[in-house]
């Protein structure tokens, strides 16, 4: 199975309350705090550390910021790529993920900026390809409102296909470096790319050569049925957050379909599940734990965290009020939010307070709870069940959930012979048992697309 660390580059976890816990490092403006993330998941062995991230702080719920920063939800952000480079510099075999948005930055900037990581980790970097989700966003990068859903992943496609154009622009041998001849490199092994789409256009070429494992690998994590058709034509990593086996075991079916149905070999893209593991040397003391995280949440957490998801403020109706047939269509954030709420509630129009149990926004979901045994048990129900190709572990604690993880979890993984007793390549793509990027190997799936 693969293992993915869940990441942000700032002063929580996903969880807004984990800043609260009395055994997180509140130190997250210094290299060191990220650094030893690193360290304690290279020492697990995990393929990757990624840094999920948002281009604002949350402050749709009463439009106003001032709640976000009294209670520390999610206010402060680092940049994820220079904090990638931190942990880089730590780790010598851990792969990098970090989020660059196809709606606010220009393709030729990520090609350039993910290359270069790429390079200077020796092939470990890979890009979450995301399409950003609410206003705050898009004021804060000049725009006057956000593009409708199906419209940013439209521009999402294009912008894929100039990054992975680039990408291809040195050939592998293009580098000659010939001191005596003079020969710097093979002019024609480098290529223009002279892209002219509906929304984007590059002309090249490209200034950063191929790496170690010819490009980063792709990430995503759309959830809509528009984000599924984007992943299952680009990503080669995949993080969903299935609810249950039986649910996971059909929905992953159903996703590998489409990965085929582009033309691509569906094992060559990867399924990662969200889950937040609760583990110690035994259940008793897994439980305790438990319940000291179950005390920490906040209900402004969840309202202004649902605010900003879905693009929505939740202050604007009362804990009691259903939300209407319009504002249910009008939801244009995260859409599988706003689906799971129904479907948990049987309610077509549910109200805040159902939208606050429904969600289980800032809340960890605590069905990973127990010693060694315990959390490998479930662990391998879903693998085994193919549900899943492996898990993206978020912690309630940083980096304490992070370590209990590997102290307690991995090795029972490895004695089950469930998970690497080490690392068996340097890049990333060897870690998730993809090949090296072949030059052009992309354009197929585009033309089956």
């Amino acid at each position: 199975m693969h293992l993915v660390g869940f990441l942000q580059a700032q002063n929580c976890t996903i969880y807004a309350s984990s800043w609260r816990h009395p055994d997180s490092r509140t130190d997250f403006l210094r290299a060191d705090f990220f650094q030893e993330i690193g360290r304690i998941l290279e020492a697990g062995k995990f393929d990757l550390g990624f840094f999920d991230d948002r281009l604002s702080m949350p402050d749709r719920y009463g439009a106003d910021h001032v709640h976000t920063i009294e209670h520390g939800i999610r206010c402060v952000k680092l940049d994820p790529v220079v904090t990638l480079t931190m942990m880089a510099a730590a780790t010598s075999r851990l792969g990098l993920g970090a989020t660059a948005s196809t709606t606010y930055y220009e393709p030729f900037h990520v090609a350039r900026c993910f290359q270069t990581l790429d390079l200077m980790s020796d092939g470990r970097a890979a890009w979450n390809v995301v399409t950003s989700l609410n206003d705050g966003e898009a004021a804060n990068m000049g725009h006057a409102e956000m593009m409708a859903h199906d419209a940013r992943y439209d521009r999402a496609d294009e912008f894929v296909e100039v990054v992975l154009g680039h990408w291809d622009a040195w050939e592998d041998d293009a580098l000659i470096l010939d001191k005596a001849s003079g020969r710097f490199g093979d002019g024609h092994k480098v290529h223009r790319l002279d892209f002219r789409g509906q929304y984007l256009s590059s002309r090249g070429p490209f200034t950063v050569p191929r790496s170690p494992q010819g490009r980063p690998v792709l990430i995503q994590a759309g959830s809509s049925g528009r984000g599924k058709r984007f992943s299952a034509r680009w990503a080669e990593l995949v993080f969903v957050a299935y609810h249950d086996v039986q649910d996971g075991r059909e929905e992953y079916a159903a996703f590998k379909a489409a990965v085929a149905a582009e033309g691509r070999d569906p094992e060559q893209v990867k399924v990662a599940t969200l889950c937040t593991p609760v583990c110690a040397a035994t259940r008793a003391e897994a439980e305790d734990k438990a319940a000291l995280i179950e005390r920490l949440p906040l209900e402004i957490d969840a309202l202004s965290l649902l605010s900003e998801a879905l693009n929505f403020d939740f202050a604007s109706k009362g804990m009691d009020e259903p939300f209407s047939d319009a504002e249910m269509a009008g939801i244009q954030g995260l859409q599988a939010i706003r689906d799971r709420v129904v479907k948990a509630t049987g309610k077509r129009n549910p109200t805040v307070r159902d939208f606050i149990t429904g969600s289980g926004r800032g809340r960890p979901r605590l069905d990973m709870v127990g010693g060694p045994k315990e959390v490998a048990d479930r662990l391998e129900e879903w693998f085994e069940a193919r549900a899943c190709d492996g898990f993206v572990i978020a912690a309630a604690a940083v980096p304490a959930g992070y370590a209990d993880f590997v102290t307690h979890v991995v090795p029972e993984l490895q004695r089950r012979g469930l998970f690497r007793k080490d690392y068996t390549g340097s890049t990333l793509r060897d870690h998730l048992g993809l090949p090296r990027a072949a030059h052009g190997d992309w354009r197929p799936r585009h033309a089956a697309g």
